[in-house]
């Protein structure tokens, strides 16, 4: 007796449909599961079982064979057992087979016979829309996030019996709706404010800079002088996500079941990962590659506090996302493309002990020391990096000043404007920030003005700019232009640009 349930793989922050399969035969009982099972998938046949005759059914006393096609796809995970045991009493004639084929089913089942959440409902339910079945049968808690996909049928099962009621035509089971605007207007508050820094107005300058035109920061500072602080309320004033990008970054976060019970992310993400981070944590990776922290930060801010203690080999992986916007993870199976659109940024102190450029506490370190703490960041590396501010010690006048100081909100509100700007400037181009442009688009949006260009000579020069650094400078002054609508590119943008390479006259 066989019957067939349909249900899905992640693969990448995609699924893909996979096929259960459930044969019983009236020989010596067994359970055997076929078809590039991992550990978690082999394990459910204890809790089928223990569902299966807890919910008042009986387990067959047979040979059973369970094969998930393709089998050249590895499965892993809790979400078959659903699909497992409705196939199981299917195959005993306890379901009408008629409706399996309709829906697609994922879920993980506790001994009782309750259905848990699982990973991935977004993609999933994606999956379903791209198959063109007519819905998806899954945990309750999950029905809200899969239900953002439009067009298909989700239901929210609580239990075994209720779903085999449901496919019986015995109960009717509710279709879950969401309501895509208020989710968004729910869930795109953010906990913190730019207000909340005291002083700091000129790195606060460069990272809205920074904002509008997605370009990567890195703050040199002493300890305590908010080179924390400032970067966490960066996302406050990077523009408003629209629905593609919350979908995407969406999809990415339910692969690695990090929604906490949100159905859809509605702000841009902030990723701080330790400097003991290994190179796979941070760019993806594993025996069944998962995404890594460039991919959990896609649409929004990676930050990487004390950059120096991070190992060299971690931080050189972070140059092909840097230049690509995705990550490619190749494995002997084959290979998968994770997005990794974010802006860098960075934070480290001046020296090993953090107050070389401290006016009030001395600084202990040698020349040598310092060169040596400073060389651990490799060229390379700072060269993609657009912008490089010193964040100065704070003074007292500053902590105790009682000016609010701009809100995220009124600041947001001109990134927007110098976004659109841009977007409009690119629409021919598929770019979405001055910060992606390549070197074609510079010669054509970055014309300078005369005393602009002497300028760039004597940065270049004096400096040693790099050629990277050069179209650096003229990419973030692009973006000083747009935040203030000008057509062409000033000698004052150039000039604040070039402030904007710290580290270039440092070192």
């Amino acid at each position: 007796m066989l019957a067939k349930v349909n249900s899905a793989a992640l693969y990448g922050i995609d699924a893909l449909r996979v096929e259960v399969e459930i044969d019983l035969a009236s020989v010596l009982p067994q359970l055997a599961t076929v078809g590039l099972a991992e550990g978690a998938v082999k394990e459910s046949k204890d809790r089928i079982r223990a569902a299966i005759k807890n919910c008042g059914y009986s387990f067959p006393a047979k040979k059973i064979t369970i094969n998930l096609a393709p089998a050249d796809i590895k499965k892993e995970g809790s979400a078959y057992d659903l699909p497992m045991a409705i196939g199981i009493l299917a195959a005993e004639g306890l379901i009408q087979k008629d409706r399996l084929k309709e829906y697609l089913m994922a879920g993980e089942l506790s001994l009782d016979g309750e259905v848990k959440p699982i990973r991935g409902a977004l993609p999933i339910a994606a999956a379903v829309k791209r198959e063109n079945l007519r819905g998806l049968i899954l945990p309750q808690a999950n029905g809200p996030e899969a239900a953002v996909v439009r067009e298909i049928d989700v239901l929210g099962v609580k239990n075994l019996p209720e779903l085999v009621e449901f496919l019986n035509g015995e109960k009717v089971l509710n279709r879950t709706h969401v309501d895509l605007e208020e989710l968004f207007s729910q869930h795109c508050l953010y906990d913190s404010d730019f207000n909340e820094v005291k002083g700091q107005q000129h790195v606060k300058r460069a990272l809205q800079v920074a904002a509008a035109g997605g370009h990567n920061v890195i703050l040199v500072g002493p300890p305590g002088s908010g080179t924390t602080m400032l970067p966490k309320r960066l996302p406050t004033i990077l523009p408003d996500l629209t629905l593609s990008e919350a979908l995407e970054t969406t999809k990415i976060h339910s692969v690695m079941g990090l929604l906490d019970g949100k159905p859809i992310i509605a702000i841009r993400p902030f990723r701080s990962p330790h400097h003991t981070i290994s190179d796979a944590g941070l760019v993806g990776g594993g025996t069944v590659p998962k995404p890594g922290e460039v991919s959990l930060a896609h649409n929004g801010v990676l930050f990487l506090d004390e950059l120096p203690e991070f190992k060299r080999n971690v931080l050189e992986v972070l140059r092909q996302p840097l230049e690509d916007a995705n990550i490619t993870v190749s494995r002997a199976l084959g290979s998968i493309n994770y997005p990794a659109s974010f802006m860098l940024v960075a934070a480290m102190n001046p020296c090993p002990c953090g107050f070389f450029t401290d006016p009030q506490k001395e600084c202990g370190c040698t020349p040598l020391q310092i060169q040596r703490y400073r060389s651990k960041v490799s060229g390379p590396l700072l060269d993609r990096i657009d912008i490089q501010v010193e964040v100065p010690a704070l003074r007292y006048q500053d902590l105790a000043s009682r000016d609010p100081g701009e809100p995220s909100d009124a600041i947001r509100k001109r990134v927007n404007t110098a976004r659109t700007i841009q977007l409009e400037r690119f629409q021919k181009r598929g770019l979405h920030a001055n910060a992606q442009m390549g070197t074609k688009d510079i010669k054509r949006y970055c014309v300078v003005k005369e005393g602009a260009e002497k300028l760039l000579e004597t940065a270049i020069n004096k400096l040693g700019l790099s050629a990277r650094a050069y179209s650096r400078v003229l990419k973030v002054g692009r973006t000083i232009a747009d935040l203030e609508g000008a057509e062409e590119i000033q000698p004052a943008h150039i000039s604040e640009a070039i402030q904007y390479r710290s580290l270039d006259r440092r070192l």
